[in-house]
């Protein structure tokens, strides 16, 4: 099991200039959705966005540690479009 502080902070760490947002959807720290919003998905599509995404986490996912994962991830100029900012 990982802390969401410890999801967050390797996500953080591994995308440049990230925001994320995590939430544990069972309390039992192995379930969580994360919101990563980061430059470095301009110009990716969805699927390498979220491979990135995997890829900062591989070792909490392939220990098991982290056993399900769901995200959505944005752009900044995407996260602005959504959440109604200019």
């Amino acid at each position: 099991m990982v802390s969401p502080e410890q999801v967050k902070n390797t996500l953080e760490a591994q995308l440049v200039d990230a925001v994320v947002q995590v939430e544990d959807l069972t309390g039992t720290r192995d379930h969580y959705q994360v919101i990563v919003v980061s430059s470095a998905f301009e110009g990716q599509s969805l699927v390498k966005q979220h491979q990135l995404v995997y890829g900062a986490l591989k070792d909490a996912l392939s220990s098991e540690a982290i056993h399900a994962l769901t995200m959505k991830t944005y752009t900044p100029k995407a996260w602005a479009a959504a959440h109604g900012a200019a």
